[in-house]
């Protein structure tokens, strides 16, 4: 399959496109503003690794630090992790097209709490991204959200479904029920605006 790159490209894009960042930081465009944050915990580090080590490699490509082109949006997110049918997206590139994903996965961090529930959440909906992970170490819980609908900043997931830290959660898109027990947390802080 190949997928048409038909995100909306603008000065900041090209800055984007252009922008030298530190070591130790990554950055995002998330509809139209550059986001820079550091990188991530060893809590995180570890959870993105359980779940990559869950997703059987023989049908499933995973990617880290892997951008994403949102079609109709100036915005080129980072997820913790991207999952896609091997094959699906086969040529060369920084950026894999979102229709061309299966799953994408966010650990909430301090910095990403509100980004990760909200933004994220819209713009992956409008990429049209059949399942969109969420796992927050400091409320010990994972939101899985399905079922894409919608356009621009109204899109959003028609269902949700919310499993504790040591209960499965099943990846239907994938064949598979996650295991979470093994998830680390970290303690909690003042809640973002999200649900």
């Amino acid at each position: 399959m190949t997928a048409v790159d038909d995100r909306l490209m603008t000065d900041v894009a090209r800055a984007f496109e252009e922008l030298d960042v530190p070591e130790g930081f990554k950055a995002e465009l998330l509809r139209g503003d550059i986001v820079m944050m550091a990188g991530p915990d060893r809590v995180h580090n570890r959870i993105v690794l359980s779940v990559l080590d869950q997703i059987p490699r023989e049908r499933w490509e995973r990617l880290q630090t892997q951008d994403i082109a949102i079609p109709g949006e100036t915005s080129e997110p980072q997820p913790d992790l991207v999952v896609l049918e091997n094959g699906s997206e086969p040529g060369p590139g920084r950026l894999i097209p979102a229709p061309a994903v299966t799953m994408l996965v966010e650990v909430v961090s301090k910095n990403s709490a509100d980004t990760d529930y909200g933004i994220k959440r819209s713009m992956y909906a409008a990429g049209r991204v059949p399942a969109y992970l969420i796992i927050d170490p400091f409320e010990a819980e994972c939101l899985l959200l399905t079922e894409p609908a919608g356009a621009g900043e109204d899109a959003d997931y028609k269902v949700e479904r919310r499993a504790r830290f040591g209960e499965p959660v099943p990846l239907t898109v994938l064949g598979i029920k996650l295991e979470t027990g093994e998830f680390g947390t970290l303690p909690k802080f003042k809640r973002h605006r999200r649900p």
